[in-house]
């Protein structure tokens, strides 16, 4: 009874080693790189976490310009990718055309909502919710009633962020106000921490005391500059309370680490379905951030003003207006 035992085990794990070895992952980060501290790197924290549990390791690309991502991703179906992990709605037409042309490949995509491939998963978040939460904790805060926001390229998902943000604030604060810049309209606003650093001091110089960005590895420059000017900024994507501790009241987490980890193991184990996942507050696909780093910032109002909207928005009491249905912002 042994021997078929043993022989049954050999055998499920020559196969188990024989599709490890077929799987083959691979990631296409997008513009501002997979260290930007912001949107790509909590990417990149998914990868490592799959990485390091699994033993896999994963094909990656950082594109530069927009001319590489279909090039990128049909490389990597080129080298023997299994499934392809696209990083950004940058990557929409690009991961579009390329699965359409390898429907045996898996395909996923973060920050997008609207394709239609059988063999693509999309990922969309509720950033709009996030960022109400972070509006509260800005207007509690702010001494002089002026918070402000930086976004990154001008498009109607950073406009999203910026609205969710705004009704937070005035829902919030009576009479106060929020001064916002967006950095540019090309991909290379992501990656502009000079430009990020100036209009955070504009916003500044202009009475705002909390500056909230969502605007990639810009935003380096956003937090830099309100560190440097006694102020506070609110980071976004991933937790960057740490980039400037006591500087930074909060980051507005989105969390892509999630995304990607998920997508990598689902493949892995035979698990990977296609279609659309749409991730806001009630799915904890996004929340504000408290740690070491940003708790003495926090008091007991704030904590606990940030918690009831939390709970008012999943409970469907509070309702914060996506301006990617309308492309409108009413407050």
């Amino acid at each position: 009874m042994l021997k078929p035992l043993i022989s049954g085990l050999a055998a499920a794990l020559i196969a188990a080693s024989a599709f490890a070895e077929d799987f083959k992952p691979a990631v296409v980060f997008d513009m501002g790189g997979k260290f930007d501290k912001s949107f790509n790197e909590g990417v990149w924290t998914g990868v490592k976490r799959f990485t390091d549990e699994t033993g896999v390791e994963v094909m990656e690309f950082e594109v530069t310009n927009e001319a590489q991502r279909e090039q990128a991703m049909r490389r990597m179906v080129q080298r023997g990718a299994t499934v392809v992990l696209g990083v950004g709605f940058g990557q929409a037409d690009a991961i579009n055309a390329v699965a359409e042309a390898n429907p045996d490949v898996q395909f996923a995509i973060i920050d997008v909502s609207w394709l239609d491939q059988p063999n693509l998963r999309q990922y969309a978040f509720k950033e709009h919710e996030g960022s109400y939460l972070v509006g509260v904790a800005a207007a509690l805060k702010s001494e002089t009633g002026k918070v402000g926001f930086v976004g990154g390229m001008d498009v109607p998902l950073i406009r999203k962020f910026a609205c969710g943000y705004v009704q937070g604030v005035k829902e919030t604060r009576d009479g106060a106000e929020v001064l916002q810049n967006m950095t540019g309209p090309t991909p290379a606003a992501w990656n502009d921490p000079n430009k990020g650093a100036e209009l955070a001091q504009s916003q500044i110089d202009r009475g705002a005391d909390v500056v909230y960005h969502a605007a990639g590895g810009t935003g380096v420059g956003v937090i830099r500059a309100t560190a440097d000017a006694g102020k506070l900024a609110i980071g976004v994507d991933s937790n960057q309370n740490g980039m400037a501790p006591g500087s930074v009241l909060t980051s507005m987490i989105k969390r892509v680490d999630v995304a990607a980890y998920d997508t990598l193991k689902d493949a892995m184990d035979g698990e990977f379905s296609s279609g659309i996942n749409i991730l806001g507050l009630a799915e904890d696909g996004v929340d504000w951030a408290v740690d070491e780093n940003n708790e003495p910032l926090l008091t007991d109002d704030i904590k606990a003003a940030v918690d009831a909207a939390k709970a008012a928005i999943i409970a469907g009491d509070v309702v914060v207006h996506n301006y990617e249905d309308d492309s409108n912002c009413p407050f």
